[in-house]
């Protein structure tokens, strides 16, 4: 017996590991409670880097618009100061030569510097925008590559916020933030230089100011790390809980929910406001110590120089040149608040982000993938076996204490029992939507771990009690089961299932849009056009799951005719909720905890003395009724 811990997993190069906090059963303190997802130490600016890594070259070439950009822009104080010290004494000489070449040179660096500005504006978008892209791809792709279990734990609409609200807080910053921050670090190396070249004394003054502002800015950055991390939770909340309502309008409108809905959005609201507040306090209170310190700073060295000049150890054009840069050096601090400001929203989106991409599929490609044998002659369906089997959720207990099955190629086995007996467990693990704890479930003697996806999907395919269409025309929702079908084979699919005249009445035929969810089409009309899909798909092996439960009589009979054509030959395993649908299994298996208490015929389990008989006379009584 192979358990899945004896089993190699594969680990991708480009992520990381599964960690114990992956694959840890839920408690108190359970990642999936909470918004945010673990993830290792790094994992965040590891994440940064993959996605500017591609675009290397014209992140060099941006840096380095924005270093002459830079240079240009910060050279206009210096030449005020030859201005006034060189060019106002020689135009009182009659000499106009300097001051023609102050205004040449002003206007020069002007020009310079506005089309590099120009330049790194246009290149800066466009790396953002293709980081933007590949961040929203990722998501996605991940998203569905995580396994089922994963999304049986994590909401739709936290994923939604990842890709949304959580990729906008990274757009702010790369679109605006950091052009501000590297421009405020690059002018402020400048000025320092250039301060420190023009007067070491006043220069190592304005040096020694920026200590109470890193304190300044030390101590936001630790109050606003907090809060951002709050305010980015509290949008997810209620993007899920705006999500969940919509999506479940019908319950929500049948058991009047409207009240007790919008009390508990109320709740969710006032906490986002609540921590949009914090947020706003916490800069301000940046902003305003910020500029007392800079203006206490700008103030004496002002007065400072002024006696200098005075006493003549200070040029007049230099202490102009300098109060200039002070003044820039100064200014962007305001600007580098609201850096500061989205740096701390997107650092912690970009957290979430990377803590959901860390996320590890518990049902993974195999490493060396094998190929499942070819079929005997011209029978359809192949043998299904579960060997040993254990399995348990990660939010409970075993739901299969240990289970051993095999069902021969081409036979029908219907699967019924009491809510909680293990049946849909019994399809999920056959669809390896989930793999066993422990033991193996084989196709045609081949382990399910070591087929390929694509191979096993066209092994094994289930249709489910929802029977779920996507936003598209019918063709396109029948073609999901095979992408390469031509319209022909599609229609020649729903002909077989009887679904073809109610598609033909439609009003644009098979081009008709079902829209969200299908919602143009009954339920029953529905499983039949995913019962032609599955006929088109030709897979060996079939699970319908619980299948007709949500439909009346008239539809539970035209999807019962659909399942005699597309069950013909295959290997197939039905989940019964109703026992009519029995009635077409060559085979019946009772479940109670996990385990198989009755396994016979219909007709034998009928006639005999068993749980399955006692249903099936309740139910007889309840048709007479």
């Amino acid at each position: 017996m192979t358990t899945t811990s004896e089993r190699p997993r594969p680990t991708p190069e480009d992520q990381p590991p599964t960690t114990a906090a992956d694959t840890a059963a839920p408690g108190p303190g359970d990642p999936f409670d909470r918004d945010d997802l673990p993830s290792p130490r790094g994992a965040t600016g590891a994440l940064l880097r993959s996605l500017l890594g591609p675009h290397r070259r014209m992140v060099a070439v941006t840096a380095l618009c924005l270093l002459v950009q830079q240079a240009a822009v910060q050279a206009g104080p210096l030449i005020v100061a030859y201005a006034i010290d060189r060019g106002v004494p020689a135009f009182r000489a009659d000499d106009h030569g300097p001051l023609i070449a102050v205004a040449v040179a002003y206007l020069l660096a002007a020009a310079l510097g506005s089309s590099l500005e120009y330049g790194f504006i246009r290149l800066a978008a466009r790396v953002n925008q293709a980081v933007l892209l590949d961040l929203r791809g990722r998501i996605f792709r991940h998203g569905q590559a995580l396994s089922v279990d994963f999304h049986d734990r994590y909401t739709s609409g936290r994923l939604i916020s990842r890709s949304t609200s959580d990729v906008e807080a990274l757009r702010e910053l790369l679109e605006e933030g950091l052009q501000e921050l590297v421009g405020v670090v690059v002018s402020s190396l400048y000025i320092t230089l250039m301060l420190l070249w023009l007067d070491l004394a006043m220069g190592s003054v304005a040096v020694l100011s920026f200590v109470p502002l890193y304190f300044v800015m030390r101590m936001y950055r630790r109050r606003a790390a907090r809060v951002f991390a709050e305010r980015s939770s509290a949008i997810a909340d209620l993007i899920v809980k705006f999500a969940e309502t919509l999506n479940g309008i019908r319950p929500v409108r049948a058991f009047r929910r409207e009240r007790a809905n919008d009390a508990r959005f109320a709740v969710l609201n006032r906490r986002h406001e609540r921590a949009n507040g914090d947020s706003l306090l916490e800069m301000a209170r940046y902003v305003v110590l910020s500029r007392l310190i800079a203006n206490t700073a700008v103030a004496g060295m002002v007065l400072w120089g002024g006696y200098r000049v005075a006493g003549g150890t200070l040029e007049l054009g230099v202490l102009a040149a300098a109060v200039l840069f002070i003044r820039r050096l100064y200014d962007p601090i305001d600007r580098l608040a609201m850096f500061l400001n989205s740096y701390e929203s997107a650092g912690a989106s970009l957290r979430k982000i990377a803590g959901l991409l860390h996320q590890r599929p518990s049902v993974p490609e195999p490493v060396e993938a094998r190929a499942l044998p070819e079929r005997e002659g011209e029978r359809p369906g192949r043998e299904v076996v579960f060997d040993g089997v254990r399995f348990a959720y990660r939010t409970g207990g075993e739901i299969l204490p240990r289970f051993d099955l095999r069902v021969p190629a081409g036979q029908t086995v219907a699967v019924v029992g009491s809510t909680g007996a293990g049946k849909s467990t019994l399809a999920k693990l056959l669809a390896r939507f989930y793999d066993p704890t422990e033991g193996r479930v084989l196709l045609d003697g081949v382990d399910l771990r070591d087929l390929a996806f694509p191979e096993l999907r066209r092994g094994v395919v289930m249709v489910t009690q929802e029977a779920f269409l996507f936003s598209g025309t019918v063709a396109e929702n029948i073609a999901i089961g095979r992408p390469d079908a031509s319209r022909e084979e599609i229609e020649r699919a729903a002909k077989a299932i009887g679904a073809h005249d109610f598609i033909a009445a439609l009003p644009d035929g098979y081009d008709t849009d079902v829209r969200k969810r299908g919602g143009r089409i009954s339920a029953g009309q529905r499983q039949l056009v995913a019962f032609a899909r599955a006929l088109l798909a030709d897979p060996a092996v079939l699970i319908l799951d619980e299948a007709t439960s949500s439909l009346d009589v008239p539809g539970e009979r035209a999807v019962q005719q659909a399942m005699d054509t597309v069950l013909r030959g295959r290997t197939a395993v039905v989940i019964a909720h109703r026992l009519s649908t029995v009635e077409i299994a060559d085979r019946v298996l009772v479940m109670e905890r996990g385990r198989v208490i009755e396994d016979g015929s219909p007709a034998e389990l009928i006639g005999g003395t068993g749980s399955f008989a006692g249903l099936h006379r309740a139910w007889r009584e309840s048709l007479v009724g």
